[in-house]
């Protein structure tokens, strides 16, 4: 088992605010995932930092005492690597939703794929808009019928997994949340990989979908093969097409080692920007000339 001897506990990640999300939730075993592996890891104020977009994921801020910032709807990602290009010794974890991550934020998750930052990104992957009671995300499928399309979805939707992986990230997984012990694993995993981690988290909306719900998922998800080459981009793109009855594919699906955006920036590569004391310049002539 990954857990190791760490100062930090359960009860150091705990706050005054009690989760409001709705029983049954995937959000809550995201959380419970995020927790352990934190306490494994000794994530703490002092070496990690949380980002989220605006939906029902944005709650887990509330719930877990560790620094965060929680952003405009879409831009949890570029808050995220603003985070990691000033101070590159922090863990940095985006945590945000379908709708956050692949409409609002579409052009982030795909730039920042590309670019490889080193940062960890837990997409709440519920197929819908949650938070706003139920109209239909990038992730809703043909046909389903929602507040926004009464008379059924004709957009196609969106696979995480494959746009990651088109998109050069270097570390593409899935998992279902309420496997919550090899949920954080992956997590630990995915912090410890260096370069952008995008974790794919199917996720039930118990109040506003009755298709992805914890039964759908458990019958229909198997782990990848131990001897699956998650090295081969085009494998690792075929499986990640998988969606159906009985073929929903969890796991790495691709992982490769990649130098980082941060480690290609000579500014920072050696040294973090928040330990580089800042250049005072008297500019004060320069105002007189153009005043």
């Amino acid at each position: 088992m990954f857990y190791k001897n760490k100062m930090t506990l359960i009860t150091d990640l705990t706050t005054s605010c009690s989760p409001t999300w709705c029983p049954g939730c995937g959000d809550f075993a995201i959380w419970a995932a995020f927790k352990n592996a934190a306490v494994a890891q000794d994530w703490n104020n002092l070496n990690t930092v949380l980002t989220a977009g605006i939906g029902c994921h944005g709650h887990l801020l509330n719930y877990v005492k560790i620094a965060s910032v929680e952003g405009l709807h879409g831009r949890a990602i570029p808050l995220a690597t603003g985070i990691k290009m000033a101070n590159s010794r922090l863990n940095v974890f985006v945590f945000t939703g379908d709708g956050d991550s692949l409409a609002e934020g579409g052009n982030h998750f795909i730039n920042a794929c590309r670019r490889n930052h080193d940062i960890t990104v837990i997409l709440h992957d519920n197929a819908i808009y949650a938070l706003t009671t139920g109209q239909t995300s990038p992730r809703s499928p043909h046909g389903f019928k929602s507040k926004s399309t009464p008379s059924g979805n004709i957009d196609e939707p969106i696979s995480p997994v494959s746009l990651a992986i088109a998109s050069g990230a270097t570390f593409v997984a899935r998992e279902y949340a309420s496997h919550i012990p090899q949920l954080s694993e992956l997590i630990v995993k995915a912090n410890d990989h260096k370069g952008i981690a995008i974790i794919d988290v199917l996720q039930p909306c118990v109040s506003f979908s009755d298709l992805y719900t914890h039964d759908f998922y458990q019958q229909n998800t198997y782990y990848l093969s131990k001897d699956y080459d998650a090295t081969n981009q085009t494998k690792a793109f075929e499986k990640s097409l998988e969606w159906g009855e009985k073929q929903i594919p969890l796991g790495i699906f691709y992982q490769v080692e990649k130098p980082s955006y941060e480690d290609q920036i000579i500014q920072i590569a050696q040294r973090p920007l928040v330990d580089k004391p800042p250049t005072k310049k008297d500019l004060s002539e320069i105002f007189k000339k153009y005043s």
